[in-house]
């Protein structure tokens, strides 16, 4: 079955958040999360997974708030924390039970925030490149992080700055169109988001980002897979042997010759890992 963005749209109320998300497919249920770029939403970054994945499981490809068409809100003080509580809302909304999350970058940050204050309501958790974690390597913020926060930082975004951003999300720069550069720069500039940026450092310092330092991580009973591009240069790939010390029950994956866009760069290898680690048993 084919999907297309109109024939899945709908929004859910959240304590006063408008969460837009797509409701595709059938199965366990599934919550996907995008990353935090400026013009990102769930449609886009999930654009070659949502079909395939689609035959297995119900989908809910989320716009989180501050992106796409869910609602313009404030959420910087913490925006791991902040995005998680409207997202356990979102769960409890639906009735969906106990999904499994997968979650890219600044998603995959929220995605494991959310198992962090609600365990008994997520199942298995799938990240990619996920923010909250620390490179002992990294000495200052990766350029393809500075460039996500400086974005919208003299109120003047433009395209060549957005390209300049998305080449650091992928491996292989030729399969950065133009259609997809214009797609995401006219979203970044959208008025409702200009007034009220999602990612950036004008409004001072984010709180919560550390997930690394998080004691809780130690005793999360969930079953983690985290999934990272070898050459990623938004979130340097040592962070998935961090968590992996960390996390009790923490799997790895790291792709060779991938950046930041593991589901969008390898998709079919990314969804068959999907499908086979959500389907397994868990031990």
């Amino acid at each position: 079955m084919s999907y297309a963005p109109e024939s899945t749209s709908k929004t859910v109320e959240v304590d006063g958040i408008n969460i837009h998300y797509h409701d595709a497919g059938s199965g366990a249920p599934v919550i996907l999360l995008h990353g935090g770029g400026p013009g990102a939403n769930g449609w886009s970054n999930y654009s070659r997974n949502i079909e395939p994945l689609a035959k297995d499981f119900r989908l809910l490809v989320v716009d989180m708030p501050g992106y796409g068409k869910s609602s313009k809100v404030d959420m910087l003080s913490d925006p791991f924390g902040l995005r998680a509580k409207a997202l356990i809302g979102f769960i409890d909304a639906l009735g969906l039970g106990k999904p499994h999350l997968i979650g890219n970058s600044l998603g995959g940050a929220v995605a494991l925030r959310m198992a962090l204050e609600a365990p008994e309501k997520v199942g298995k958790i799938i990240l990619m490149g996920p923010g909250g974690a620390f490179s002992p390597h990294q000495i200052a913020p990766t350029q393809g992080l500075l460039e996500l926060l400086f974005y919208y930082a003299d109120g003047k975004p433009t395209r060549e700055r957005l390209a300049s951003f998305l080449q650091h999300l992928v491996y292989d720069r030729s399969a950065l169109t133009d259609e997809l550069i214009d797609a995401r720069y006219q979203a970044s500039i959208d008025p409702e988001v200009l007034a009220n940026p999602p990612l950036t450092v004008t409004k001072g310092p984010m709180g919560g980002t550390d997930l690394w330092r998080d004691p809780r991580l130690q005793t999360l009973p969930n079953h983690v897979l985290v999934i990272w591009g070898a050459e990623d240069k938004v979130n340097p790939a040592d962070g998935a042997h961090l968590f992996q010390r960390l996390i009790p029950n923490c799997d790895t994956y790291i792709f060779s010759k991938c950046g930041h866009w593991a589901q969008w760069e390898y998709a079919d290898k990314f969804n068959g890992v999907v499908k086979t680690y959500l389907k397994e048993r868990a031990a």
